[in-house]
């Protein structure tokens, strides 16, 4: 986490630390998500490994989405429904 976020400051990057819990829905990571994908920022994510299975494929398959827009290098596209602008 530490080392992450340093070497966003060190480039200038907003890092935002996310601290995950049990309790966390796909949901949740959804609108987490679009604030990333709108500001252009990094995140880290801490304690990722306490995500239920079930939220875990769910957000695979999100950071997927997201991961295939910035390769098509395309400015705005589709994500759970809603479109919203990609900065990268």
């Amino acid at each position: 986490t530490e080392t992450t976020k340093d070497l966003a400051k060190a480039i200038a990057m907003q890092c935002v630390v996310f601290n995950c819990s049990d309790g966390l829905d796909y949901l949740a990571m959804a609108k987490f998500f679009k604030g990333l994908a709108a500001s252009g920022a990094w995140a880290c994510f801490d304690e990722f490994n306490r995500i239920d299975l079930e939220v875990l494929s769910v957000v695979a398959q999100q950071v997927l989405d997201i991961q295939r827009a910035i390769a098509a290098r395309v400015t705005s596209f589709v994500f759970e429904g809603t479109e919203i602008g990609l900065k990268y």
